[in-house]
């Protein structure tokens, strides 16, 4: 852990291709956690540039949901603009088509799986800040596909742009960026979390099933009850919650694609993180810890009284 936090605490400053400078502190991964980097690299890069953008990865179910009610909360930050990135692929899937099958033109499961987009933007403007969406165009993507999403964006009234920043660099984000900004400049941010922290994590949970999952409850396993009562007696029930969920749905069951109707949530446990400051709820059959081999590397990685590490690859 030394090696690991000798030079972690101070973000790291990359660049794009064409020079544009991000800062990596901090990661994704918002079906497992908070979703989105550090604290100390989203002010530090509010104070280096005009327009600070940060991702808040897997789903606005999850990363987006998290950013709003965690992030935001604890570091007083008050987002002007909500970039939506979707693909017509994955809006295909939602659909119905299977994934070998992805490249094919087919508007009738598009426009079957599209609702998915639409409970998406429906939840983000549900905090109060405009959403511009951000389709990450596939050379496979039709004409008329790319249509169907556009009339569809226009009834949702979002901005939405066709990007092609993969195939042709900054130059297929103009669009997008153009977007963003008009949005920044034309269109108010009433931002606000979506619950009081200082309600009970079950009251909490519940608000976010229903409201950006569309579910029709929460269900608490036996374990979970033992663990929410153990934590309501450490006096850390009003925090906020950070739901670990599959990224593959809106629900707790990666199968249940589009916008699936008359579920509940299960809540199997409730992990705290005292010193992030929020309750983990574990739902589903999701894994908190990706494989690792029989022999991890950090079994040869060390750190003398100098500060020089060894076994670092």
């Amino acid at each position: 852990m030394t090696a690991l936090l000798k030079d972690a605490l101070k973000p790291n400053l990359v660049q794009t291709l064409e020079n544009t400078p991000a800062l990596i502190h901090g990661g994704p991964f918002a079906n497992i956690a908070h979703g989105c980097n550090s604290l100390r690299a989203t002010k530090l890069a509010l104070k280096l540039g005009d327009y600070c953008i940060t991702e808040a990865g897997f789903g606005s179910d999850l990363g987006a949901e998290k950013f709003f009610d965690i992030k935001c909360r604890f570091g007083g930050l008050k987002p002007d603009c909500v970039v939506l990135v979707a693909t017509i692929r994955a809006l295909k899937y939602n659909g119905g088509v299977a994934k070998a099958d992805l490249q094919t033109e087919n508007t009738q499961a598009l426009e079957k799986g599209i609702v998915n987009l639409g409970v998406h933007i429906e939840n983000m403007k549900k905090f109060g800040v405009p959403v511009v969406v951000a389709i990450n165009r596939f050379h496979t993507d039709t004409d008329a596909e790319v249509k169907i999403v556009e009339d569809f964006c226009a009834k949702m009234g979002v901005e939405v742009s066709m990007t092609e920043i993969f195939a042709k660099g900054g130059e297929g984000g103009k669009d997008l960026a153009q977007k963003v900004v008009s949005t920044i400049e034309n269109k108010p941010s009433n931002f606000a979390p979506l619950y009081d922290e200082k309600l009970s994590i079950k009251e909490k949970l519940d608000i976010i099933a229903r409201e950006i999952y569309r579910a029709d409850g929460v269900i608490y396993t036996s374990a979970a009850e033992k663990a929410l009562a153990e934590i309501v007696s450490l006096g850390y029930d009003n925090i906020p919650v950070c739901v670990a969920k599959t990224q593959y749905s809106l629900s707790d069951d990666p199968a249940k694609l589009g916008k699936p109707e008359g579920f509940k949530i299960t809540v199997r446990d409730l992990k705290l993180s005292a010193g992030a400051g929020f309750v983990v709820a574990l739902t589903g059959n999701i894994m908190t810890m990706p494989g690792l081999p029989k022999k991890p590397a950090a079994l040869n990685i060390d750190c003398d009284n100098n500060g020089n590490i060894t076994g670092l690859f």
